[in-house]
């Protein structure tokens, strides 16, 4: 019997019936003739009692600042539970389920707590339970260390747990099941229209991913492409065909046709703020450039948007660093200024490499809404824009209706 991966989101799994509504996609896999191996994010999102949210805001009513390995022994147990309850919601079923912990499915992860990256997967445990005719229901987003400790793999790590997995048993397709019917050429809450789309390659996705959209984990589709893996985004309610991630542009895997458009999607990053560093007239710029980034770096600071000239030094951070930059860096001696309410919109297309004119169009469309740009950058997949945070929704309106997004069949 061949194995299939399914991996379900947290929002899959809040209510009892939205619980029978996976099972029977986990039995449908059955009685396909497939082995279904089952991976499960935490229940629900923030305000929900066992989402990863709420067990972070518990840690942080005991201490703004817990200990690393504390907080990743916590953050496991939102997964386990939802294993244990989706499986026991299996065997109520008459369908036999075993939930399984990340290291109890051989999940091996180096020791870097809250961003833990898989070393090695043993699938022994697994496919013992699949030769029991039992569905292992894994708890995804976590893993053990060589030495032991408990370790999570970093926000929708659930994705990369699922597709590691897949890899091990030498799976073909991961399914990865949402609320929505696969992904969406723009934020479905803020363009409510924006239709699926059929086929992304695995480069697009993984800039949509970088870039803000809440797709699929980058690092699993990194997985994914090493493995020749397929992905296929699902909603659980099996509404629409979904989304399915694979080899292109152009090409054919999985019987879906990858788009050759210039932009297939439109990503954001909300929450940003603007740091300039200036006065560096007196001071040799390429030290004082390095000493900055390195300063950074060794404060797990993550910049973006990175702007270099014998004047100015520019990037910006999360929000939520402003206070830890400009802590960091006032000892420097330099004009700092940071600024907040900013965001980063970017469209993305695997078609834009070499095509000339899509930067132009990017700031027409722009400048048509009155959204000021405020610093640019590209890459040979996308090209993304600062902004204020205050025109995110007309610039994402103005890209979705200049690269014609709303077409259906993409």
């Amino acid at each position: 019997m061949e194995f299939c991966v399914q991996k379900f989101g947290g929002s899959s799994l809040t209510t009892d019936n939205l619980r029978h509504l996976v099972a029977q996609r986990i039995i449908e896999k059955i009685e396909s003739g497939c082995a279904p191996v089952v991976v499960v994010s935490a229940m629900g999102r923030a305000g929900d009692k066992y989402a990863t949210d709420s067990l972070i805001d518990l840690i942080h009513s005991v201490s703004k600042n817990p200990d690393p390995q504390n907080l990743d022994l916590l953050l496991s147990c939102g997964e386990v539970i939802s294993a244990v309850i989706l499986a026991e919601t299996l065997n109520r079923l008459g369908c036999r389920a075993r939930a399984m912990t990340g290291w109890q499915a051989g999940i091996v992860t180096d020791q870097s707590f809250g961003n833990a990256r898989i070393i090695s997967v043993d699938p022994e445990a697994v496919i013992e339970a699949s030769s029991e005719k039992c569905v292992p229901v894994i708890a995804g987003f976590q893993g053990q260390s060589p030495s032991g400790k408990i370790t999570t793999l970093g926000r929708g790590g659930s994705d990369i747990t699922a597709v590691a997995i897949a890899a091990a048993l030498e799976c073909r397709i991961v399914e990865i099941y949402t609320d929505v019917d696969g992904v969406k050429t723009a934020d479905p809450r803020l363009i409510p229209d924006a239709p699926t789309i059929a086929a992304l390659t695995y480069n697009e996705v993984m800039e949509l991913a970088h870039l803000g959209a809440k797709v699929v984990h980058p690092r699993a589709v990194e997985i994914a492409m090493e493995a020749r893996i397929e992905l296929k985004v699902l909603g659980t309610d099996q509404t629409g065909f979904g989304t399915t991630i694979a080899p292109g542009p152009g090409g054919k895997k999985g019987g879906a046709k990858i788009s050759d458009r210039v932009v297939t999607g439109i990503a954001h990053l909300p929450r940003r703020a603007h740091v300039k560093i200036s006065g560096l007239a007196d001071f040799n710029q390429s030290e004082v450039t390095l000493q900055v980034f390195d300063l950074l770096a060794r404060n797990q600071i993550s910049i973006d948007l990175i702007y270099l000239s014998p004047q100015l030094i520019a990037f910006i951070i999360d929000d939520d660093k402003v206070k830890v930059v400009e802590q960091v860096l006032a000892g420097l001696g330099l004009n700092v200024t940071v600024d907040q309410g900013y965001a980063k919109v970017s469209v993305v297309g695997a078609g834009m490499h070499g095509v000339p004119g899509v930067m132009a169009r990017v700031v027409r469309s722009l400048e048509q809404a009155n959204v000021p740009i405020f610093q640019t950058t590209d890459s040979h997949a996308n090209i993304s824009c600062l902004i204020r945070e205050k025109d995110l929704l007309a610039a994402v309106r103005a890209l979705f209706a200049e690269f014609e997004l709303a077409k259906e069949g993409m």
